[in-house]
C-alpha cells in the first residue's frame, strides 16, 4: 500500500506526508487526511515490552509511509529525551477505578509537548526531502497551550519562524507568562482582542490569501502550522493512544484484545481524532468519550447532528477548550460523507456564511463511535475536589472536564483511560480554588503540598522570566502584523 494524503475539499489535491506536513493546510482550505487507512496487526503483547519511543516509530511509520526509518528513529530520539521528566514519556496512573494518562510531563507541561516535541523535525526532514531552500513561518492561534509548546520546540530552529496569536483574556495567567516570556529570536507572540475562534478563523484566511501568498514567496518564505490541522501534530498523538493500551496490558489490568474506553476533554477535536485513527487501526476501542466543558457544541453536534456556532462564548477555567469552531471535525465529517469532498466542503461553507449545518439521518448513524456530554464549571470544581478527596490525586480543569463526563457515560463496566492534557500547576487558581480561595503565587506554593509533587522547573522559571512580547492588536490587525514582522516588501 502506498499512503498519500489529499484534502478534505478536493480529491485531485494529493501529496506526500512530508508534503503535507509542510504545507499544514491544503491550499484548498481543507485538511489532509490519508488516502487510505494503514493495514497493521498490532501485536499487544508484544508492543507491551516495547518502549513509548519504540512504539511511536512503528506507529508514525504508518501514517509517515516517505520518511525512512532512520529518518523516524532520529525525530523520536530527539523529541522524546530528557526535556521529558519521566522516562515512560507518558506515564498510565491509576486513581480508584480510572486510569490517567498523564500528557503533561515536557517542557511546557500541556499535552502539546507530545506532538510538537518532534513537529520541528519532521518538518526539517520534510524540507530536506522535498528539496526546499525557503523560510518555513510557522502561523498559529492558540487557545492556551499550542502557542507555548509550539515555540518552545521552534525556538532558535534554523531557517523558521513562528507567529502566534492568542486571546488577550482567554487563557490562564500561567499560559500567557508562559508566551510572553518565550525565549528565541525567531518567536513573535501577540494578544489580539476576541476569542480563540476569533484568532483562528483569521489564522486561516492567512493561509489562503492569494496576495500574501505571493508576497511570502517573493521573500522566499512559505507558512505552514502547528495547529492540530498539520497532520505533523496528528500523527503523534495517535502513539499515546497506542502505548496506554499496552501499559494496560503489561500491568495485567486487561487482556490482548479486551476493549477499553477513552475520555478526552475536547476543543478543537485533534486529541479525540488521533484516538480514532488509533481506533481505525485496530486498537480495541469501545468508545471515543468526546468531554466538552460550558462551551458545549460538539456536545449538541453528537446529541443532535447539528453544529451550531451561534451561541453564547463562555471564557471558562479550562481556556484550553474554550473553542466554538472545531477546526478538526472537518476530517471526521470527510469520513461521515463517505469520503465525499463536494459534501464536505458544502458544510464547511455553511459553517463559515451561516455558523451552523445539520448532517443526514444517515450520518448520524457514524457517530457510535462517540459517547459526547459536558462538565459545567460547578461540575469541574467539585470533580477536582471530589479525586483528591477520594484518590489524593490532583487533576487540572481540562483533566477535570473528562473525568466527569467519563462519569456521567452509563456503560462504565469496561476499563477508562482518562487523557490528563495540563499539569495543574499551569492553573493553580482553578484548582485550589476547588478546595480553598487561594491567590496565584500562594495557590501555586500550597498546591505543591496537596500534590505532593515538587513545582515543576518550567513554573519555578517563570516567577523572575523576563517579558519579551508585549505586542496587543486586533484580530483585523492580524495581517498588517504578519507583513511587519516578517518584513513583507
Amino acid at each position: 500500500m502506498t499512503l498519500f494524503y489529499k484534502s478534505t475539499r478536493d480529491s485531485e489535491n494529493i501529496v506526500s506526508a512530508s508534503q503535507a506536513i509542510l504545507q499544514g493546510l491544503a491550499v484548498d482550505g481543507g485538511l489532509y487526511v490519508p488516502t487510505e487507512i494503514p493495514e497493521t496487526d498490532l501485536d499487544f503483547k508484544h508492543l507491551a515490552n516495547q518502549s513509548y519511543q519504540e512504539i511511536a516509530a512503528l506507529i508514525m511509520q504508518l501514517f509517515l509511509p516517505d520518511f525512512t526509518q532512520e529518518e523516524l528513529h532520529e525525530c523520536i530520539d530527539k523529541a522524546y529525551d530528557q526535556k521529558f521528566d519521566d522516562q515512560e514519556i507518558t506515564p498510565l496512573v491509576k486513581v480508584g477505578d480510572q486510569y490517567y494518562l498523564e500528557l503533561f510531563h515536557g517542557p511546557t507541561l500541556a499535552f502539546k509537548d507530545i506532538a510538537l516535541s518532534i513537529l520541528p523535525h519532521l518538518m526539517k526532514k520534510a524540507a530536506q526531502k522535498n528539496n526546499m531552500d525557503k523560510e518555513i513561518v510557522i502561523l498559529t492561534a492558540t487557545s492556551g497551550d499550542t502557542g507555548k509548546s509550539a515555540m518552545e520546540g521552534f525556538a532558535d530552529v534554523k531557517n523558521t519562524r513562528i507567529i502566534v496569536f492568542y486571546p488577550e483574556n482567554g487563557v490562564s495567567p500561567i499560559q500567557k507568562k508562559q508566551m510572553i516570556t518565550q525565549k528565541g529570536e525567531n518567536t513573535f507572540v501577540a494578544a489580539i482582542e476576541g476569542n480563540f475562534d476569533d484568532a483562528q478563523r483569521k489564522v486561516k484566511e492567512l493561509f489562503n490569501d492569494e496576495n500574501l501568498r505571493s508576497k511570502m514567496a517573493e521573500n522566499n518564505k512559505v507558512f505552514s502550522s502547528a495547529n492540530s490541522i498539520n497532520i505533523g501534530r496528528l500523527v503523534p498523538q495517535i502513539v499515546y493512544y497506542v502505548y496506554a493500551y499496552t501499559r494496560l496490558v503489561k500491568s495485567g489490568k486487561i487482556e490482548s484484545g479486551e476493549e477499553v474506553n477513552f475520555s478526552v476533554p475536547t476543543g478543537n477535536f485533534g486529541d479525540i481524532l488521533a484516538g480514532f485513527y488509533a481506533k481505525k487501526i485496530g486498537l480495541p476501542i469501545r468508545r471515543l468519550i468526546c468531554a466538552s466543558n460550558q462551551n458545549n457544541v460538539l456536545t449538541d453536534f453528537f446529541q443532535t447532528g447539528n453544529y451550531d456556532r451561534n451561541r453564547p462564548f463562555y471564557v471558562t477555567s479550562s481556556p484550553s477548550m474554550d473553542i466554538l469552531v472545531s477546526s478538526n471535525l472537518e476530517r471526521l465529517l470527510f469520513y461521515l460523507t463517505k469520503e465525499d469532498t463536494v459534501q464536505t466542503k458544502q458544510l464547511m461553507d455553511d459553517l463559515n456564511k451561516k455558523g451552523n449545518y445539520k448532517i443526514t439521518a444517515g450520518m448520524k448513524s457514524g457517530l457510535s463511535d462517540f459517547f459526547a456530554d459536558f462538565a459545567s464549571e460547578k461540575e469541574t470544581a467539585q470533580t477536582i475536589h471530589e479525586v483528591y478527596e477520594k484518590g489524593n490525586y490532583v487533576i487540572d480543569p481540562h483533566t477535570a472536564v473528562a473525568t466527569c463526563v467519563a462519569n456521567k457515560y452509563e456503560e462504565k463496566m469496561l476499563p477508562t483511560v482518562i487523557l490528563s492534557t495540563a499539569s495543574p500547576y499551569k492553573f493553580p487558581q482553578a484548582v485550589l480554588q476547588a478546595i480553598s480561595k487561594e491567590g496565584e503565587k500562594a495557590a501555586i506554593n500550597k498546591l505543591e503540598t496537596f500534590a505532593e509533587v515538587s513545582v515543576p522547573a518550567a513554573i519555578k522559571e517563570l516567577e523572575n522570566a523576563e517579558t519579551k512580547h508585549n505586542d496587543k492588536i486586533t484580530a483585523e490587525e492580524m495581517m498588517h502584523y504578519v507583513e511587519k514582522e516578517l518584513n513583507l516588501k
